[in-house]
């Protein structure tokens, strides 16, 4: 069983939901500042959709999560990685 799986079963009893979001490489202001710029060029490159995510592509995950329309998600895993697989 993984953390967030066991997590929510702890926690189900109490009315309070536990998931988790992985995500990918995500483009932000901050990458260029942080890595040489030959990595920026190819940062995102190494996922199957060749590319970074962008923050808008991610937010509309944590929004689902946090509405009502999320209120049966618990224990739940959201890779938002660009096709990489989460083990």
């Amino acid at each position: 069983m993984n953390f967030t799986g066991g997590l929510a079963q702890m926690l189900a009893e109490r009315g309070i939901r536990a998931n988790s979001v992985a995500p990918g490489p995500i483009w932000t202001p901050l990458i260029p500042a942080t890595m040489p710029p030959e990595q920026v060029e190819s940062f995102g490159q190494e996922v199957p959709l060749k590319r970074a995510s962008q923050p808008a592509e991610l937010a509309p995950v944590y929004v689902l999560l946090a509405s009502d329309q999320g209120s049966y998600i618990s224990g739940a895993r959201y890779a938002v990685t660009g096709g990489v697989p989460v083990i």
